[in-house]
C-alpha cells in the first residue's frame, strides 16, 4: 500500500511541475471532434482553443485534429497518413492529448482490423515519444455516440464499447495517463446535436477535462452534497467515502476513533474505506486536504433507505388523512430526512427560460441538507417514507435515514441510467415525446412546461434517463441499505413495456450502488376507474417472481374510484416496512404480505387456490369474500363465490361448469377483501397466461 501511495505521489508531483514552466507545447491530436467540426466558430470554440484560454500564456496549444481520421492504420482514413500527423510530430510537444477511435467504429474498420488497434495505438504513442522523449501523453476515452446515430444499434454502440476497453489496455501498456471524455459528456445528449460532434458547450466540457488533467486542478476539496450535518451513515458494513481534490493532495479523514489517509490521483479522485460504524453512536466527520477542511457534526449511524417514484411517494405527510393525529407527534430525533425537491413542478404551467436552462444543465433539484424529524420537517416530507421509517425504528431500535427523491408524474424510464437504456431499451430514447411508450397527458404536460424553450433539444424531467442523471446519479456514492418505490401510474397504459422497464430500473440502481442484492420494495398500484389498472397490478405482482430481493405492498384497499392519490398513506408505508423487516432484517415473526397467489388446481367444477402467507385467511370486513371471477378459458369472466377450505381457497360459480382461469381484485376499482391473520390484503392476480 505504501508503495502505491508513493508511486501516486511521484506521478502527481510530475503533473504539478508543468505549471512552473513556460512555453509548454500541447498537441491536441484527434479527429473531427478535436478539429471542431460543426462549430459555428471552431477557431474559438473547438476544445483546443478553449483549452488554450484556460491554460494561459505559459502554454502553446495547437489543434492537430483531422476529420474522419481513424486510429487504425488500415482504416478508411488513417491518422498517421494525414498531414496533421506529420505536423504534430514536428511540433515535438511537451504534452500530447490523443482522442481517436470514434471513426474506427465504422463498419469498414473495427470488424476487420480490431486486432490491430492496440498495436497501432502504441506505435502512435511511440512516435510522439521519439519526437520528444520527455513528452507526457494523455489518451482519452472516447466521447459518446448518441442513440440517434444511424448505426447505433447495428454495431456502432457495441464497437464503441469494445474500443473503449482497448483504449484502457493501451493506457496501461504505454504507461500513459487515461482521461475520460465519455462520462462528463454522456448525460448531455443535447450537446451532441448530430449524435457525434459536441457543440460549444460540449467542447467546453472536454477542455475542462484536459485542463484538469494537465494542471491537476480539480477545484479543490469536494464531496457529494448529500454529506451534511445531521446525516445518517449506513452502519454495519465497511463504509466507503470518496470525493475530489487537486491531484497529489493528501487527504486526512477522521470519524470517531478511525483515521484514514489517501492521495488524490491524476483524475482528482480519492477514496477511503472505514470499518463498520456502530448504530446509535453519534459522530463528527472531518476531512482535511492541505489548507481546506470539511467538518460535519451530529452524525449518527443507522439504516439508510432511498424513497423514490412519482407523486404518491412525493405525497407529503401534511396532506395525509392521518396528519391531524400523527403530525403533532412526529418528534423522532433519530429519524433523519434528506429531501430532494424540484425547483419546478411538472404541473400544467409554462416554465421560465431560467428554469429551462437549469434543467438543461441537470440542475433540477433544490439544495438541501439532512434534518431530524420534527413536526415541522415531517410535514413536507413523504408520508409513505415517514410511516416506513417509523415502523422500522419501532422494530429495530436504530436510527433511520431517509433520502426522498420523487417527482410527480414521472415515468419509470426517467429514473433509469442512460447506458442501461442504450443497451437494453434504446428505442425508448428516440423522439421520446412522440413514441408509443409515453402517455398522452405526459406528452402534453412536457410540451406545456417547455413552451418558452429557446434550445432545440430542450430537456424535461420526464425524458428517459433524466431523473437518474440529475438526481439518482448524485446519490450513488452514499451507501444505502435499500429502496422503497411507489410509481407506475405514468406507465399503467402499457404493462408490458413497464415490466421490461421496471426490471431495468432495479438492475440500473443495483449496478449504480454496486450491490446486486440491494432490496427493492415497491407498491402495487391502488384502485381507480382506469381500465388498464387490473392488468397492470397483476403485472406488478408477477415481477415479484422475476426479480430477486423484491417485495410488494398492496394499496388497492386504500384507493378511490376517481382519485389517483390515496390519502391514507400509513398502511402503505407500514406494509413496505413489513417486507423490509421480514426479508432484509430477518424478523420472521412479522408477516410481509397478504395471501400471495402460488398455484391453482381445478376439480369438482371449482378452482382450488393455494397461497403463500395464507394463515387464517378471511374477509377483512367480516362479510363474504368478494372480488373473485371465474372463466372457462373462453375470455368471459363471471362473479364467483369463494370460501376457505383447509389451506386452500375454493372458488366456484354457477355460470362456469369447467373453470380454467381465476381473477381476483381485477376490477380497476375494487372492493376485494381477502386478508390473512396479519390483516394484510391479497394482491390483485389472474391465473391467465
Amino acid at each position: 500500500m505504501k508503495k502505491l501511495i508513493l508511486l501516486a505521489t511521484l506521478l502527481c508531483l510530475s503533473t504539478l511541475s508543468w505549471g512552473q514552466k513556460k512555453n509548454i507545447k500541447v498537441a491536441c491530436v484527434g479527429n473531427s471532434i478535436t478539429y471542431g467540426l460543426g462549430l459555428e466558430n471552431r477557431e474559438q470554440d473547438a476544445y483546443p482553443a478553449v483549452l488554450q484560454k484556460a491554460l494561459g500564456k505559459n502554454y502553446i496549444v495547437e489543434n492537430f485534429g483531422k476529420s474522419g481520421a481513424t486510429l487504425l492504420s488500415k482504416g478508411h482514413r488513417p491518422y498517421i497518413q494525414q498531414p496533421e500527423y506529420q505536423q504534430a510530430i514536428a511540433f515535438a510537444a511537451d504534452i500530447v492529448v490523443i482522442h481517436l477511435g470514434i471513426n474506427d467504429t465504422d463498419p469498414r474498420n473495427w470488424p476487420n482490423y480490431r486486432d490491430d488497434f492496440v498495436a497501432d495505438y502504441l506505435r502512435l504513442i511511440a512516435a510522439f515519444r521519439n519526437a520528444n522523449p520527455q513528452t507526457r501523453v494523455l489518451i482519452a476515452l472516447m466521447t459518446p455516440i448518441g442513440h440517434q446515430h444511424s448505426r447505433f444499434e447495428s454495431g456502432t454502440r457495441d464497437w464503441h464499447a469494445e474500443i473503449q476497453q482497448a483504449i484502457q489496455k493501451v493506457a496501461r501498456e504505454a504507461n500513459a495517463q487515461l482521461i475520460d471524455f465519455y462520462t462528463p459528456l454522456h448525460p448531455y445528449p443535447q450537446f451532441l446535436p448530430d449524435a457525434v460532434h459536441p457543440n460549444a458547450e460540449g467542447a467546453a466540457i472536454l477542455a475542462k477535462v484536459v485542463y484538469s488533467a494537465i494542471t491537476g486542478n480539480y477545484g479543490g476539496l469536494q464531496i457529494s452534497p448529500i454529506y451534511t450535518d445531521n446525516m445518517v451513515l449506513q452502519h454495519g458494513i465497511p463504509l466507503s467515502i470518496s470525493g475530489i481534490a487537486n491531484t497529489g493532495t493528501k487527504i486526512q479523514l477522521k470519524i470517531g476513533h478511525q483515521q484514514r489517509e489517501a492521495i488524490a490521483d491524476l483524475n482528482g479522485r480519492w477514496k477511503v474505506l472505514l470499518d463498520p460504524l456502530k448504530a446509535k453512536e453519534t459522530y463528527t466527520l472531518s476531512i482535511i486536504a492541505g489548507k481546506e477542511k470539511l467538518f460535519f457534526k451530529n452524525i449518527i449511524a443507522g439504516e439508510v433507505w432511498l424513497c423514490s417514484g412519482q407523486s404518491n411517494m412525493e405525497f407529503m405527510l401534511r396532506e395525509a388523512s392521518t396528519a391531524h393525529t400523527d403530525l403533532p407527534e412526529a418528534n423522532f430525533p433519530n429519524i433523519r430526512f434528506f429531501d430532494l425537491k424540484a425547483h419546478s413542478r411538472a404541473d400544467a404551467v409554462q416554465w421560465s427560460p431560467q428554469a429551462l436552462n437549469a434543467i438543461n444543465h441537470l440542475q433540477y433539484f433544490l439544495p438541501t441538507q439532512w434534518q431530524p424529524c420534527t413536526p415541522n420537517t415531517a410535514a413536507d416530507f413523504s408520508a409513505i417514507a415517514y410511516y416506513f421509517a417509523q415502523t422500522l425504528q419501532k422494530n429495530l431500535d436504530v436510527p433511520i435515514g431517509l433520502i426522498c427523491n420523487a417527482v410527480g408524474g414521472s415515468p419509470t424510464e426517467a429514473w433509469i441510467d442512460r447506458n442501461t437504456l442504450e443497451n437494453d431499451f434504446p428505442r425508448i430514447l428516440n423522439d421520446w415525446q412522440n413514441n408509443d411508450f409515453v402517455m398522452d397527458w405526459v406528452r402534453q404536460r412536457a410540451s406545456e412546461n417547455t413552451q418558452q424553450a429557446t434550445e432545440k433539444n430542450q430537456r424535461h424531467p420526464y425524458q428517459p434517463a433524466y431523473l437518474f442523471e440529475t438526481g439518482i446519479a448524485r446519490l450513488t456514492d452514499f451507501p444505502i441499505k435499500g429502496v422503497i418505490w411507489y410509481q407506475g401510474e405514468s406507465n399503467a397504459h402499457n404493462k408490458d413495456a413497464h415490466a421490461q422497464l421496471f426490471k431495468l430500473l432495479v438492475k440500473s440502481w443495483r449496478n449504480a450502488w454496486q450491490n446486486p442484492k440491494m432490496p427493492f420494495y415497491y407498491v402495487q398500484l391502488s384502485s381507480i376507474q382506469r381500465p388498464s389498472w387490473g392488468w397492470f397490478r397483476d403485472s406488478q405482482r408477477r415481477l415479484l417472481n422475476e426479480i430477486p430481493y423484491t417485495g410488494m405492498a398492496v394499496a388497492y384497499d386504500q384507493g378511490h374510484p376517481t382519485d389517483v392519490h390515496p390519502k391514507n398513506k400509513r398502511p402503505i408505508g407500514q406494509r413496505l416496512a413489513y417486507w423490509a423487516l421480514n426479508k432484509t432484517y430477518g424478523k420472521q415473526n412479522i408477516t410481509p404480505s397478504g395471501p400471495l397467489f402460488k398455484s391453482v388446481r381445478y376439480a369438482e367444477g371449482a378452482a382450488f387456490i393455494s397461497f403463500d402467507y395464507a394463515e387464517k385467511m378471511h374477509p377483512a370486513d367480516g362479510k363474504t369474500l368478494r372480488g373473485f371471477e371465474l372463466s372457462s378459458g373462453n375470455g368471459l369472466f363471471y362473479p364467483a363465490t369463494a370460501e376457505v377450505v383447509g389451506n386452500e381457497l375454493k372458488v366456484h360459480s354457477p355460470e362456469v361448469t369447467f373453470p380454467r382461469e381465476v381473477r381476483y381484485a381485477f376490477a380497476p376499482s375494487t372492493d376485494a377483501n381477502l386478508v390473512n391473520d396479519a390483516n394484510l390484503p391479497a394482491p390483485t392476480f389472474t391465473t391467465e397466461r
